[in-house]
């Protein structure tokens, strides 16, 4: 009954006849790369509606017959004003060229101006590469996924880690998307880099709550990432050198508004550097990683074009012969875009992603071993974007996935005393079925409804254990072991309807308010007992142990612009409840266990907070400063006697500072400050002595936290005077990181002191205890 009160709504407006309307559409680019603009305005002043392109450009405006005016617009780009004679359905394709003006100013974000007072979407922010690229980075390397972090309501884990909490969401509860295609693991060197070279990257959207229905699979956020289609009109390239590595991007036509690529690079060269220095610690060891990114797009027609985008990554560690550990993301993507009639663009997708790590010891000694792990997804797309009117814009469509996990092989030679051996192997059928529509109600209201219908079903070659007790599995109580074939149904399947719902009343010209309210159902588990995602973390499927997480998250906010608009504001609150939450039975041995169902417990959890936001856009001065007060709890049977606790991704307060400042046309400086609540950790609080063993007692878990986090990082970017003139133009780029040297605590641990060994004292772990400079050299040509 839930689901036909659902779909009324567009039977209702699918009866709906035009016979006095005709259609104007087409796609808005850059002029100048032919690049789509995701997001750019399509108004008519007469009427007081438009539309905003999706994410390949496309628009589309049903509108009575006659003459119009239309205003096409997008931040950073001059208007075009066209007017139009519509009697019958035309096509219109614009190219949008950037603002000679508005370039000598620094553009925090890369969409309309007002786009967060009119737009639907609330908990959501878009974060333009150009912002990215000025502001101070760690070791010379820009970082998407650390910009990310200076938003409100997303926290990162901490120093050297690329694992993202949001509103009060575990690292693994992040759908990260490049390309469509999922990155499992988006660390480089144990988590200080990220997997996204931002040089690659066009367009970078950020869900925290009213998550659109299209978007499924985690319980938290999604964070979708687009690379470059490649320039369609020119040869273009930039290139970098950095303290620890260098990038290449070379892009341009095949067949010049046809046909186009992007080929993108970036390398650490400190092993290579190294060993031609002839350091005798490099000679015998590795230490770097690589990414590569590929694209290429071609128009076969106004109606249909493809695209096929291609990225790997690689992260490569040998200690000699001692030990070795590789890990890396392989992602591939295949969509066609075709337009039905003049309303209707579908886009589908066939998407391919592995990621995989290998640890071990080389050589023949008796310690040599190779363990390797993957989880891999075979997945298919079709989305579909209806503008059926000006007031009516339907999304739609499928998506099936199959994803294969292989938890843990150890293979030895026969030398090794290690013994080989095959964790059980797991497969999944995931399908989900969806369907919005955002409808403007009168000239104040806008609402989004839709559902999203997922279905989670285990499937063989695998094995399911049986237990005295299914409720509480425990290794030494199997009382079967069952057998599956490939493709055999496992258990029942997991069946979810997602609501979604998202509104926008105007209250002004400069202001409204917003609430949303959506459903996540998350399937795949990351079992990992530390704080950020390391590359030995394994990925588990929902099963008949391991119950899908459910999180149902209302939010509401008050949006307000100042300064015709240039500088934004927002206060939003939020709660979210949360059901089958995973945690770990105290002692937990998770390393190669084939029954890790027996040491995980289920619970409850909630998470509720506040979020501000102010922000400059425009000018020689901009930035922006956020605020997150919050708190996040956990309850589980068998964990802290019953009681409620904190989580260990709880963290009460979080401020960012961001500022950047245009000194002249050659010179810029940005800085940021960050301050975070400590991490909560449990602490013994006694010891006793059994048998001259030393034994601690601890506290409630998560009683206790580490230091509060703070740190100031600057950078200075200096473009040369003869770029205007020059077709290679240069700059420079010079960063602090950790200005004035806090050593923020990763972990406390306890030892006995070495003067007095009766006494235990804690030691703190940094990671970074000073200031790191790092300078770069860019050039485009």
């Amino acid at each position: 009954m839930k689901q036909i009160l659902l779909v009324l709504p567009f039977l209702c407006l699918f009866l709906k006849t035009y016979s006095q309307n005709s259609t104007v559409s087409g796609y808005i680019k850059d002029a100048a790369s032919g690049e789509a603009l995701i997001g750019a305005t399509c108004y008519i002043p007469g009427l007081q509606t438009g539309v905003t392109s999706n994410q390949y450009g496309f628009y589309s405006l049903t509108l009575p017959t006659g003459n119009h005016k239309i205003n096409f617009s997008f931040i950073g780009y001059e208007t075009q004003s066209i007017g139009v004679d519509l009697k019958e359905n035309k096509v219109l394709n614009i190219s949008l060229a950037e603002d000679s003006k508005q370039l000598e100013d620094v553009v925090v974000t890369g969409t309309r101006r007002d786009r967060n007072i009119e737009s639907t979407e609330m908990s959501m922010e878009k974060i333009s590469v150009k912002l990215v690229k000025k502001l101070p980075s760690f070791m010379g390397e820009v970082d998407v996924l650390k910009t990310i972090t200076l938003l409100p309501g997303i926290q990162n884990g901490g120093e050297g880690s690329s694992g993202l909490y949001v509103r009060g969401g575990g690292p693994d509860e992040n759908l990260m998307i490049l390309d469509e295609a999922p990155v499992y693991n988006a660390s480089h060197l144990m988590g200080f880099f990220s997997v996204f070279n931002s040089d690659a990257i066009k367009d970078i959207e950020v869900y925290k709550g009213g998550i659109p229905s299209k978007y499924g699979g985690k319980a938290s956020s999604v964070v979708d990432i687009r690379m470059k289609d490649g320039n369609i009109n020119k040869f273009h390239g930039q290139a970098g050198i950095g303290n620890i590595s260098s990038r290449l991007t070379l892009e341009g036509p095949v067949i010049k508004d046809k046909w186009s690529f992007i080929v993108s690079g970036r390398r650490t060269y400190a092993d290579v550097v190294g060993r031609m220095l002839g350091l005798d610690e490099l000679k015998e060891n590795k230490l770097y990683f690589y990414d590569l990114n590929l694209k290429t797009n071609i128009q076969f027609s106004h109606k249909d074009r493809l695209y096929i985008s291609a990225y790997t990554g690689d992260d490569n560690f040998k200690l000699g012969e001692s030990i070795y550990m590789r890990w890396g993301n392989v992602t591939g993507t295949a969509r066609w875009n075709h337009i039905f009639g003049n309303k209707l663009f579908s886009n589908t997708s066939f998407i391919y992603s592995n990621y995989g790590y290998k640890l071990g010891v080389p050589g023949n000694s008796a310690d040599q071993f190779d363990w390797d792990s993957h989880i891999k997804d075979y997945n298919f797309k079709e989305d579909f974007s209806w503008f059926l009117n000006a007031n009516n814009r339907i999304n739609f469509g499928i998506n099936i996935i199959k994803h294969h996990f292989e938890p843990g092989n150890i293979d030895a030679n026969e030398n090794s005393f290690f013994e080989p051996l095959q964790l059980t192997n797991y497969n999944a059928v995931d399908g989900a079925v969806y369907a919005s529509n955002e409808q403007k109600i009168g000239r104040l209201l806008t609402v989004k409804y839709g559902f999203r219908l997922s279905a989670f079903q285990q499937i063989g070659v695998g094995k399911v254990r049986e237990y005295q007790d299914e409720n509480a599995p425990n290794a030494d109580e199997v009382i079967s072991e069952t057998s599956y074939k490939k493709g055999e149904q496992i258990g029942s399947p997991y069946i979810h309807l997602e609501p979604r719902v998202s509104l926008k009343l105007t209250t002004g010209e400069t202001s409204s308010i917003k609430a949303s309210y959506n459903r996540m159902v998350q399937n795949l588990h990351l079992i990992s007992n530390t704080t950020s995602p390391t590359p030995l973390d394994i990925w588990l499927p929902t099963s008949k142990y391991i119950k899908p997480l459910i999180a149902d998250q209302i939010a509401a906010g008050y949006f307000r612009n100042f300064g015709n608009n240039a500088i934004e504001t927002s206060v939003e609150v939020y709660y979210k409840d949360m059901k089958n939450v995973l945690d770990y039975k105290d002692g937990a041995e998770l390393f190669l266990n084939e029954d890790l169902e027996t040491e995980l417990l289920t619970g409850t959890g909630y998470a509720y907070g506040m979020e501000m936001l102010i922000k400059k856009q425009e000018g020689r001065f901009t930035g922006w400063a956020s605020y997150t007060l919050a708190k996040a709890m956990r309850k589980i049977p068998g964990i802290n006697n019953g009681e409620e606790y904190p989580s260990t991704y709880d963290r009460t307060h979080d401020l960012s500072l961001v500022l950047n400042y245009e000194v002249s046309k050659q010179l810029s400086v940005a800085a940021n400050w960050v301050f975070s609540t400590g991490n909560p950790i449990t602490y013994p609080v006694a010891k006793y002595d059994v048998q001259g063993n030393t034994m601690f007692y601890y506290s409630k878990r998560n009683g206790n936290r580490i230091p509060d986090y703070h740190r100031m990082d600057l950078s200075f970017t200096y473009d040369s005077k003869k770029n205007e003139h020059r077709k290679v133009k240069r700059s420079l780029n010079v960063s602090f990181y950790n200005v004035y040297a806090r050593r923020n605590a990763y972990s406390i641990y306890f030892r006995p002191n070495e003067d007095n060994p009766n006494i235990t004292e804690a030691v703190r772990l940094s990671i970074i205890g000073t200031v790191i400079p790092s300078v770069t050299y860019n050039i485009t040509f």
